[in-house]
């Protein structure tokens, strides 16, 4: 290895050292040779209304040569705040090229959902203000009956005054269940819903469910045909990820939801990624028995999720997948070598 490469692994080994001490449960190994790395990012309020995950990949040649691989994992990451977000990072990048920049990714993005947690506070001091007011102009419409105005036209006149440009956003309202669309989806087939044996471990136990999906709303009405079912809704947590291949605009379309269990929302979606299975939906209900279980939960969670995928012909058994990544990278090697020679 030259010492150049010597140099970019030790700053790598250096800045993944720092970063663990800093955020200490909130940073998460997820691969350890391929440097893949998840951390949970919060508002900072003890019980945090803003939450974000970020998962990077660092490649052989960052921070000196190359900028890492990066995923923005939340509910509600969408549009026009997912591109805001993701060009604050980049533009991060541009500015320190050559420097190790994951620290300062992880607070600028703490930034952002620190505003967003002040602008939800702000929503809800004028919502009390705006039931203030309605209060205040019934009483005078009581008090004078010669007013023909109607508390309805009142409360039309004053709507902008009061909302202003706020469009609140709870972070529980957001998850995929419960989402609402004014389109009918009587013609939107329920896809066949398959299920996966359970694991106990400690008295918690975990299931593993599975649907073809092709689009958003067959995965909402999968979700709802699951919590129809009242062992499904009284789970502590269900946790989901979904990959969909957008064949037009040959990209994927994917989600995840932790469901109060951090980071295995993210996790399960990175198994399917390394996977590549798609057009697909896996969620996984736990149990919570009453013993803290570390770790070995994300283990039994995506031990459930491999299984289905597997039992589904999704992906191959874990003996074919081992035999494809060692073949794999015995091709990267060989490669390697001829480039050397």
């Amino acid at each position: 290895m030259a010492a150049s490469e010597l140099d970019t692994a030790q700053q790598q080994l250096d800045e993944i050292e720092a970063l663990s001490s800093i955020y200490g449960d909130d940073w998460c190994v997820v691969d350890e040779d391929e440097k893949i790395y998840c951390i949970k990012i919060s508002d900072c309020l003890e019980q945090p209304k803003w939450t974000l995950c970020l998962q990077v990949v660092l490649p052989p040649g960052y921070p000196t040569a190359e900028p890492p691989i990066y995923q923005l994992n939340a509910s509600w990451l969408r549009g026009q705040d997912y591109m805001e977000l993701a060009n604050s990072l980049e533009e991060i990048y541009i500015q320190n090229l050559g420097e190790s920049i994951l620290y300062l990714w992880v607070e600028k993005i703490r930034e952002v959902l620190i505003e967003k947690a002040q602008s939800s506070d702000q929503i809800q001091v004028l919502k009390k203000i705006k039931n203030i007011w309605k209060c205040f102009v019934n009483y005078l419409l009581l008090a004078e009956p010669d007013n023909k105005k109607t508390s309805e036209e009142v409360d039309e006149d004053n709507e902008d005054d009061f909302l202003l440009d706020y469009q609140p956003v709870e972070e529980e309202s957001v998850k995929m269940l419960n989402f609402i669309t004014s389109e009918s989806q009587e013609d939107e087939e329920l896809p066949l819903i398959q299920h996966g044996n359970p694991i106990t471990d400690r008295r918690s136990t975990f299931q593993a469910h599975l649907a073809p999906v092709v689009t958003p709303k067959q995965v909402k009405r999968v979700l709802e045909k699951l919590y129809e079912n009242k062992k499904i809704a009284s789970a502590t947590h269900n946790i989901y990820a979904y990959r969909i291949y957008c064949e037009d605009k040959q990209t994927f379309l994917q989600d995840c939801e932790d469901d109060g269990e951090t980071a295995a929302g993210g996790r399960l979606l990175h198994l399917m990624q390394i996977l590549n299975v798609h057009n697909v939906l896996v969620v996984v209900s736990r149990w919570y028995g009453g013993i803290l279980l570390g770790p070995d939960r994300f283990k039994h969670i995506n031990n459930c999720a491999r299984t289905i995928l597997v039992e589904c012909n999704y992906v191959h058994s874990v003996e074919e997948s081992s035999k494809q990544v060692g073949k794999s990278k015995k091709i990267k090697k060989d490669n390697k070598k001829r480039t050397e020679h």
